[in-house]
């Protein structure tokens, strides 16, 4: 009899299924890619909207160090720019974990339980983001009312400061889509017996 049978932990040359037998499985409601059938709007938007922010960000990224080699000096635009996509890309990038089941929660007690504990629980952590990203979407559309009332411009090139804000309620209702979706997915679902 090996050591991980009488301890009940694995050792290094034991199998990795040794460990996997001991940590609850969540067949019922797997928190894999779910398929796009399941959703309204196909999960590849974004996806190819990582895409296209990823390469926009390479590109600028790339010119700046090309023109600072050549020039000593730097386009302004490019760091406002950046920043400004870096968060677009983070807001998309929580767009897809909610669209996948695959946003921050706690496995420990997300895992654990009766089925029926962790429909619940899916449902109340998909239903919290929907209302987070419900209220970020509505102050955020006063945020970019306010840009453009009082014509705040952008510290870095003095564009108009709501070109870059009028992404941030598109995306947050997206989100917030995005969940209420899931939670209407988690609700169908039957509590397995």
């Amino acid at each position: 009899m090996s050591a991980s049978k009488e301890s009940g932990r694995p050792l290094p040359d034991d199998p990795p299924t040794a460990h996997a037998a001991s940590v609850p499985s969540s067949p019922e409601f797997p928190a894999v890619d779910e398929p796009d059938e399941q959703t309204r709007m196909p999960l590849a938007v974004e996806d190819w909207a990582t895409v296209v922010i990823m390469g926009l960000l390479a590109c600028i990224t790339f010119a700046n160090v090309l023109v600072r080699y050549f020039t000593d000096s730097s386009f302004a635009w490019t760091e406002e720019f950046s920043v400004f996509l870096m968060i677009l890309l983070a807001l998309v990038g929580g767009s897809a974990a909610v669209a996948r089941d695959r946003h921050i929660r706690i496995e420990y007690f997300a895992e654990r339980g009766s089925p029926r504990r962790r429909r619940a629980l899916a449902m109340l952590g998909a239903g919290t983001v929907a209302l987070l990203f419900a209220l970020m979407t509505v102050l955020s559309v006063r945020l970019v009312w306010d840009d453009y009332r009082f014509g705040e411009t952008s510290p870095g090139i003095g564009v108009p400061q709501w070109w870059y804000s009028i992404w941030l309620p598109v995306v947050c209702a997206g989100i917030c889509l995005r969940a209420l979706g899931l939670l209407v997915r988690r609700a169908r679902q039957g509590v397995p017996t």
